[in-house]
């Protein structure tokens, strides 16, 4: 790896920290902040729905928030920043091919009954070329389907009330 990719990737480990750190600080939030939502008394295990979702979606928001944040001071796409975040598994990926999972179990000339293992040698190519051309499909969708994850204020529906 060259210097360049090097600091590159130490640049991009940072801002990762610094979302992770954020999406942290939004959850204490919600339990141990000033305006906890959440009674701190209650165990882990008994809180409810509606009490996970508010954790959850705190996190996710605060994470965002310092993805875009990187974007803006990088003069990075805010989307591509988002999406390129180095997890890994990566979340658009693994939630790409999830999708295509029923379409995979309808696959004719696949013996599932059969143990992997046991599956000859162009069992497995055809297994795989027909998990491609839908992971394929699967891409285009995701990618091009005009779907984002971000929009301007403008195209909100209007119940939603942008912060």
């Amino acid at each position: 790896m060259g210097a360049a990719e090097n600091k590159l990737t130490e640049r991009e480990n940072e801002w990762q920290r610094k979302a992770t750190a954020a999406a942290i600080a939004a959850a204490r939030k919600f339990v141990l902040g000033d305006c906890a939502r959440i009674n701190q008394n209650i165990p882990i295990g008994r809180l409810g729905d509606v009490e996970w979702s508010w954790i959850i979606t705190s996190v996710i928001f605060s994470w965002i928030a310092a993805k875009a944040e990187q974007a803006t001071a990088e003069g990075l796409d805010v989307e591509t920043t988002i999406r390129m975040a180095m997890l890994d598994p990566n979340p658009w990926d693994a939630g790409m091919v999830a999708s295509i999972l029923p379409q995979i179990a309808d696959l004719r000339d696949i013996d599932w009954s059969k143990p992997l293992a046991d599956w000859s040698r162009d069992s497995m190519i055809a297994f795989l070329l027909a998990a491609l051309d839908l992971i394929r499909q699967a891409t285009v969708a995701r990618d091009l389907g005009g779907g984002s994850i971000t929009r301007k204020n403008s195209e909100l529906p209007a119940d939603i009330i942008p912060l």
